[in-house]
């Protein structure tokens, strides 16, 4: 069954740097556009980034521009987010998926990014 395990989130100081990563199954990674998305308390969850199939295509939200860099791995099934630069508006819990998705209805659990001194 599809599976998505996020790693890598913490607890960081403004202004400083988490990469996350996604590891992807059961389905055909390279054959979908992924994303990652965002979810903060009490609101609604957001696209934060996507890249294309093969890699050679991202985009941002644009409060994410020139902070976060997503990239993946078809190797490894794996997809990942750069997140420098961080804000406290950043504190959300990240998820990965396809784009568009939700891949057969399923979301990982995600992994927490807490900004704060």
């Amino acid at each position: 069954q599809v599976q998505f395990v996020e790693s890598g989130g913490g607890l960081v100081q403004p202004g400083g740097s988490l990469r996350l990563s996604c590891a992807a199954s059961g389905f055909i990674f390279n054959n979908y556009d992924m994303s990652w998305y965002r979810q903060a308390p009490g609101k609604e969850r957001e696209v934060v980034a996507i890249i294309s199939s093969s890699g050679g295509r991202t985009s941002y939200a644009d409060s994410m521009k020139g902070r976060f860099t997503i990239s993946r791995d078809n190797a490894k099934n794996t997809v990942y987010l750069q997140m420098n630069s961080l804000k406290p508006e950043d504190t959300a819990v990240y998820y990965c998926n396809t784009r568009p998705g939700p891949i057969r209805g399923y979301w990982g659990q995600g992994t927490q990014v807490t900004v704060s001194s």
